[in-house]
C-alpha cells in the first residue's frame, strides 16, 4: 500500500511540473517571413512600444527563420542588426537556455529561449535579451536600443 501511496505521489509531482500551455503572449504565426540583408543580418522595420519585449520570457524575441538547425546563427543574424541606445557596438554572451514551453516546431515537443547579455561602452547595467528560434513573431528592436547603421 505505501509502495501505491509513493507512486501516485510520484507521478502527481512529475506530471505537475509539466505545462502543456505556452505562456509565450507575442507568439504569430502569420507573421511575414524574415528576411536577409547583404551583411547576413535580419531586416528589421519596426520598433517595439511595449518594454516588455526581449526584456521579459513571456514577451521574447521570435526568430524563427525557416528552421532550427542552427540556431545561434539566427541570434547572430539578429543581435548583430542592433546597437547601443546612442548607435554604440554592441557585444554579447549567451547567458543560460531557460523557460521550457510547448511548439510544434520541435522533434521534442518543447523549446527553451536562450538569454543573451548585452553590453556597449558607456553603459551603467548590461542588459538581458530573451531569444526564441522556435516561434514566429514580427521582428522588432526591442525599446532602449537601435538598429546598427551601416
Amino acid at each position: 500500500m505505501k509502495k501505491i501511496a509513493f507512486f501516485i505521489v510520484l507521478l502527481l509531482s512529475v506530471t505537475s511540473c509539466v505545462s502543456t500551455k505556452s505562456t509565450l503572449k507575442n507568439v504569430d504565426d502569420n507573421a511575414p517571413d524574415l528576411v536577409l540583408k547583404k551583411d547576413n543580418t535580419f531586416v528589421i522595420n519596426q520598433f517595439a512600444k511595449d518594454k516588455k519585449y526581449g526584456y521579459d520570457p513571456d514577451y521574447p524575441v521570435n526568430i524563427f527563420f525557416q528552421n532550427t538547425n542552427n540556431e545561434a546563427l539566427n541570434e547572430s543574424r539578429f543581435l548583430n542588426a542592433l546597437a547601443g541606445p546612442s548607435g554604440e557596438k554592441i557585444t554579447y554572451t549567451k547567458l543560460e537556455t531557460c523557460c521550457p514551453f510547448p511548439t510544434k516546431r520541435s522533434n521534442m515537443g518543447a523549446g527553451f529561449l536562450n538569454v543573451y547579455e548585452l553590453k556597449w561602452e558607456g553603459q551603467k547595467k548590461p542588459i538581458k535579451l530573451y531569444l526564441n528560434v522556435y516561434e514566429k513573431g514580427i521582428l522588432m528592436v526591442p525599446m532602449g536600443l537601435r538598429l546598427k547603421q551601416n
